[in-house]
């Protein structure tokens, strides 16, 4: 069942929807679902957490702070600490619910989300359990581009322009947008297969929603460039971490270098032959990652899990 749901976070009041197991009785254990960066509730995060939701878990996925239905001036912006924040919010709003068991609280991250899950998680003790899938470091991102190998002086013309678009909304001016992905498939196939994938998914009919609207607010890339997701990603133990990943992901090094940042317990799945992108939605590569997070989420969100328990580390 799917019951529309608001609650704060620092101050602004986010839109959710909160799927519950239609043939069990609660409190459930819960999971966090936080979506992609330009995404919404309603696309991969919401399909993940209605199938989540089949197994048994009570599952929230929610638009952050600024995005979808959510509160926030200027819309589309993207901020990581609030981002995080949200993640948190999410928590909370579960926790105080009579239908959830607040010991019993898990967290998964998709793309941007997986590396905001991981600080949000690593000073947050009542996230028991952490996921991500396609994670990225979005700050690792703008700042040296996928593979890392995009010139400084981008980031150096990124960061004048986001300076000078925070001096024109302090006089009133209307902030200025940033487009994320490409008009045309022309276009975006030109730019590699990473930046074709997200284009099919976001700006067709394959995953595309009138809410996820291909733009984030200029001024952001201060705020991203500064954020580094995985720096604090130890703290997460003695709780368990899963981090999925796709064989041909262009994004797979970030997940890889994580991974060997965290401590146990940890482990690092591979989906053979799934990109980045193919694990939003396809119908390939999803219930293999959903079994897996069932299995994950079922044994450490259990109420005899105990404080730790070892999960070795697959290459």
């Amino acid at each position: 069942m799917r019951t529309n749901v608001t609650f704060p976070s620092a101050g602004l009041n986010l839109a959710g929807h909160l799927y519950t197991p239609d043939d069990a009785e609660g409190p459930w254990p819960a999971i966090v679902v936080s979506h992609p960066m330009s995404g919404v509730k309603e696309q991969a995060a919401g399909l993940y957490a209605e199938q989540l939701a089949r197994e048994g878990f009570a599952t929230l996925a929610f638009d952050a702070a600024y995005q979808g239905e959510s509160e926030g001036t200027p819309h589309l912006l993207e901020d990581p600490a609030h981002r995080s924040e949200d993640i948190k919010a999410a928590v909370t709003f579960l926790s105080l619910r009579d239908d959830v068991d607040p010991d019993r609280i898990g967290a998964l991250g998709i793309c941007a989300s997986g590396g905001y899950v991981a600080p949000a998680a690593a000073t947050d003790h009542r996230i028991k359990a952490v996921a991500t899938v396609s994670a990225v470091d979005t700050g690792d991102l703008f700042r040296n581009g996928i593979g890392r190998t995009q010139d400084p002086a981008i980031l150096q013309a990124m960061l004048d322009a986001a300076g000078a678009a925070r001096t024109e909304e302090a006089r009133g001016e209307a902030p200025q947008l940033a487009q994320i992905h490409p008009d045309t498939e022309e276009q975006a196939r030109a730019l590699g297969q990473h930046t074709y994938d997200g284009w099919e998914y976001y700006r067709t009919p394959r995953g595309s929603h009138p809410r996820s609207e291909n733009f984030f607010v200029l001024r952001s890339i201060d705020l991203i460039a500064q954020f580094t997701a995985f720096e604090t990603i130890g703290l997460i133990a003695p709780r368990p971490l899963l981090m999925i990943v796709g064989t041909e992901a262009a994004t797979a090094y970030l997940s890889q270098e994580a991974i060997e940042k965290a401590r146990e317990p940890k482990e690092l799945y591979w989906i053979d032959g799934a990109t980045h992108v193919d694990l939003y939605d396809k119908s390939e590569y999803v219930p293999t990652a959903v079994t897996k997070l069932t299995d994950f989420f079922a044994t450490h969100l259990s109420a005899n899990e105990p404080e730790t328990s070892a999960r070795p580390v697959t290459a």
